[in-house]
């Protein structure tokens, strides 16, 4: 819902101006409680007098200067400049509601929404900073909803017509299900998974928790600049479109990428028993992906870091939970600035009046690293800690 407080203003401080001002304030109702957008102005001025005082020039413009209000120019013909100064001030009113109409459209934070997963901490508080970064980024509080597994689609639905939301980011699982069953005039970004199927996505722009290969091979230069080879298992259905970026990502650092495919646990495992046999410690790193099929958390992870300490062979890890149990380091998701992230896209995505589509790596980054697994590695990144975003073992 919102309010519009209108009120019409004609400037006589001298008889040459023919400055016809309607301040147009109007205040957007929260979408969420207690929140309001930044106050928006629209100046309305006869263009032929445009030049000719640069008095009211400054004062426009130190308006303009201002991060509490938004100013919008609407220059108009003499004929139309005449007409309003010499309206009722009802017929200004009306004016007033057309133009808001028009300047809301030119600020359109208050048509996102939020929809996350109900859901405990730890994973509460990662979703819930998020959703901080989308209203930095959109300078204003948005609209979020908290969704169960069982929520109610029709309630949900009719609450976003009834706030006239036209673009939703949809956070984890949940929020991705209920994103799909939404009315299709209302776009999605959705972030805060890790895969997903083209049945999930529907052709709506997808921002992956898994780190960009091009980050993971540059952070591993300069980690340990004597890696040549990078061996990779992983299951096709979760994870091909990463190994298609990597493959670039490993060719842009001048390594060779062995990515070797598994649908189950019996031949992930094997391809890692192989990949041990064999492989040189001086040159060969391994990369554990986000993948449920191929990295199993009870048995095939405590076989691979197993096996990697006693053969000091690196191995490195899309997931942060890895290197506490002693992987060398991994990416892991800046969530402040992966909501900004996921509101500029919202908001490009408004602007365009058009849906982008498809699956992108994170980007925002942080980076967590094992100390005592570098220094087993005989790599000297001891005295570089402070570089590095979380330090395992913690101190």
């Amino acid at each position: 819902m919102k309010t519009h407080c209108t009120h019409a203003l004609q400037c006589t401080t001298a008889p040459v101006w023919r400055w016809v001002l309607l301040w147009l304030f109007f205040c957007v109702a929260p979408v969420a409680a207690a929140s309001l957008s930044p106050a928006i102005f629209a100046v309305i001025y006869s263009r032929s007098d445009a030049t000719i005082n640069r008095e009211f020039e400054h004062i426009v413009a130190d308006m303009e200067q201002s991060s509490e209000v938004v100013v919008y120019r609407v220059a108009l013909n003499d004929s139309d400049a005449t007409q309003t100064a010499a309206s009722t001030l009802s017929d200004s009113a009306n004016r007033a509601a057309s133009l808001s109409q028009k300047v809301a459209a030119l600020n359109p934070q208050g048509g996102i929404a939020v929809i996350y997963p109900d859901i405990g901490e730890p994973y509460r508080s990662v979703f819930l900073k998020i959703i901080e970064g989308i209203e930095e980024r959109t300078n204003t509080r948005v609209a979020s909803y908290a969704v169960g597994n069982n929520f109610d689609m029709v309630t949900l639905s009719e609450e976003l017509r009834r706030r006239d939301i036209r673009m939703v980011i949809a956070l984890g699982r949940n929020g991705l299900k209920a994103a799909t069953s939404l009315d299709r005039d209302i776009g999605v970004v959705a972030g805060g998974v890790i895969n997903t199927s083209d049945t999930d996505v529907r052709g709506m722009a997808v921002h992956s928790l898994a780190p960009d290969p091009q980050l993971l091979f540059d952070r591993l230069k300069s980690i340990m600049p004597g890696a040549k080879r990078v061996f990779v298992v992983y299951d096709p259905r979760q994870n091909g479109w990463l190994i298609r970026l990597a493959q670039d990502a490993a060719k842009h650092h001048g390594l060779e990428l062995v990515a070797q495919e598994a649908s189950d646990l019996r031949t992930a495992t094997r391809l890692y028993q192989e990949f041990f046999t064999s492989a040189d410690a001086k040159k060969d790193v391994l990369w554990l992906p986000q993948d449920s099929t191929t990295v199993e958390e009870s048995s095939v992870l405590p076989m691979i870091l197993q096996e990697s300490w006693s053969r000091s062979l690196a191995v490195f890890s899309s997931s942060v939970g890895h290197v506490r149990r002693g992987a060398l380091f991994s990416l892991y998701p800046n969530n402040v600035e992966l909501g900004r992230n996921l509101a500029t896209s919202a908001l490009s995505q408004i602007a365009a009046g058009s849906s982008l589509r498809g699956v992108v790596p994170l980007r925002s980054v942080l980076i967590a690293v094992n100390v005592r697994t570098a220094s087993h590695l005989g790599l000297g990144i001891g005295a570089g800690q402070k570089s590095y975003d979380m330090v395992f073992p913690e101190q």
